[in-house]
């Protein structure tokens, strides 16, 4: 059994992958870390804590004890935004959070959503995948228990699930043609949240996860 930190809930892939923690028996308690209230589904396992800034989270020491992995799901995207600002938000952020669970639990499994074409090297043209790759890369460094980073692509959300924006759920429509003609970018955030949860289980040997390593963790 473990008990797991969840962030990104008010947003789509975060919600899905709470949605799979609590299909899962394995996973006993999810902690959400939320910067506003989370209004979708409620389950006995669902436990919140609301902070309005993550560069503040070391406030909340007491209340992050005693998990065993995190789920860093939370995210923005990058258009119209200007590289400063986007990677205070996608390195900054999330690094600061990671740093701050790690001096609490260094047995911690971190994993952390990033995206498909992220840019390991840091140096490729495309911003996003630039700062997204520096993000990585720098949590790979972390001495948690093992760090992974997944790069999802097209992901077909839970039906149930209320934090899915208008276009995405036409994009979801397509889901069919997704699996059928662009198999290695398309998997179910279910299959995400299921993989995260067997990194946590059972481990995996790469740390930095494809959409293909993705559904073969899932399986596992």
């Amino acid at each position: 059994m473990i008990k797991v930190i969840l962030t990104g809930a008010t947003g789509l892939v975060g919600e899905g992958v709470l949605f799979a923690c609590f299909e899962r028996p394995e996973v006993e308690e999810v902690l959400i870390v939320t910067r506003k209230p989370y209004t979708g589904v409620t389950h006995a396992k669902l436990k919140e804590l609301v902070i309005p800034d993550f560069m503040i989270l070391e406030q909340y020491i007491d209340k992050l004890t005693g998990y065993d992995a995190c789920f860093y799901c939370a995210g923005i995207s990058s258009a119209g935004m200007k590289e400063a600002k986007y990677s205070y938000i996608t390195y900054d952020t999330t690094l600061h959070f990671a740093k701050t669970l790690v001096s609490i639990n260094p047995n911690m499994v971190f994993n952390h959503i990033s995206g498909a074409y992220a840019d390991g090297s840091e140096n490729g043209k495309a911003m996003w995948a630039r700062v997204k790759g520096k993000t990585e890369n720098a949590l790979m460094k972390l001495p948690f228990k093992k760090v992974y980073n997944f790069r999802p692509g097209f992901m077909k959300p839970y039906k149930n699930q209320q934090n899915v924006k208008g276009y995405y759920k036409i994009i979801s429509a397509l889901a069919p043609l997704f699996k059928l003609f662009m198999p290695g970018l398309a998997s179910t955030i279910q299959q995400v949240g299921f993989a995260m949860i067997n990194s946590v289980l059972k481990g995996y040997p790469k740390q930095v996860l494809e959409v293909k390593d993705i559904k073969v963790l899932a399986k596992e």
